[in-house]
């Protein structure tokens, strides 16, 4: 087992949490896995595995799953935070503060304060070293160690070093980035256009509409990364058109199966209620485009799929819509 002088605490037990647990131990470092819920905790231990999230991954000996945050806390290097976003800043303010960075792993923007991740950790520890891990990355794919590559951006240049090379593995690439704002923005905007792309496959409207709208949704999230102080170059990495790629093609992308299931009829609360997971576009699509129109940038796709979640339109509305706007160069 690994020296606990390697330890890393992983605060949320669903899918992503696990899969990160997963991987902190096979790069060689013992590690705390925290879960809100004590039966939850007491059945992923007795099993080793979690059954519920993340199904036929054995958990490594390696991994200490606990419902106690002091003890998942305990000796940690740094703290992975995987609950989800709207989640941050209640567990983030009930939890022991040990001091360790705290590396947000939570892709949206908070409802109300129109925050993302960093912004939450900067309100609610001030002065905390922080970063943030995003990427294409399908928690089940990571866990079972297929290949994979996020980014962890932080301007706290050593953090980001120390805690790539913990967790990184050769299955595993974590590169380095300095613009953490970039990484935030593209993680929470993918969400909100894979809804729109999966209402495209849903309604029937085919593959090159859904090229299409990708691309398009591309171009909004760039315009906010660079309005909101990130760089063109991290919009178009593995953070921005990486996680685009992904959650707007795979099959196992929560947000674009909710858009499939909106443009078939199927009603948002049912829709809601028979899923295990969260779908983060769900929340964060509001608040992105409030967040963008603070800044001064419309998001006409994300605009779209605020609208259609809050039942104020159609999927056919909502591409009428786009397909009506006034036609200009790219």
């Amino acid at each position: 087992m690994p020296s606990r002088k390697r330890r890393i605490a992983v605060l949320g037990a669903g899918a992503w949490g696990t899969a990160l647990a997963v991987q902190a131990a096979r790069a060689g470092n013992a590690v705390g896995l925290w879960a809100r819920n004590p039966t939850r905790a007491a059945v992923i231990a007795e099993k080793r595995e979690n059954t519920a999230y993340l199904p036929d991954v054995p958990l490594s000996p390696a991994i200490e799953v606990t419902d106690d945050p002091a003890t998942a806390l305990a000796d940690a290097l740094f703290v992975l935070v995987c609950v989800p976003m709207q989640f941050l800043r209640p567990v983030l303010s009930t939890l022991p503060d040990t001091g360790a960075p705290l590396i947000a792993c939570a892709k949206g923007v908070e409802r109300g304060t129109l925050r993302f991740p960093l912004e939450v950790i900067a309100q609610v520890r001030p002065g905390a070293r922080s970063a943030v891990l995003s990427g294409p990355n399908f928690a089940h794919e990571v866990a079972k160690g297929l290949p994979a590559a996020a980014v962890l951006a932080s301007v706290d240049a050593p953090l980001r070093q120390v805690a790539g090379d913990l967790l990184g593995t050769a299955g595993f690439r974590i590169y380095g980035g300095d613009d953490p704002m970039g990484v935030q923005v593209g993680g929470a905007a993918k969400n909100v256009i894979s809804i729109a792309a999966g209402a495209v496959i849903g309604g029937g409207l085919g593959e090159n509409a859904r090229a299409a709208l990708v691309t398009r949704g591309l171009a909004e999230l760039a315009r906010l990364t660079l309005a909101l102080g990130g760089r063109m170059e991290t919009a178009s990495g593995l953070s921005g058109l990486g996680d685009l790629l992904l959650t707007t093609t795979g099959p196992g992308s929560r947000n674009t199966s909710l858009g499939v299931e909106l443009a078939r009829g199927t009603s948002l609360e049912v829709a809601m209620a028979t899923r295990i997971g969260v779908a983060e576009g769900v929340e964060t699509a509001p608040a992105i485009v409030a967040r963008a129109a603070e800044a001064g940038v419309e998001l006409p796709i994300c605009a779209a799929v605020a609208e259609l979640l809050a039942g104020r339109i159609t999927v056919g509305d909502a591409m009428g819509r786009l397909l009506a706007r006034p036609r200009r160069d790219e």
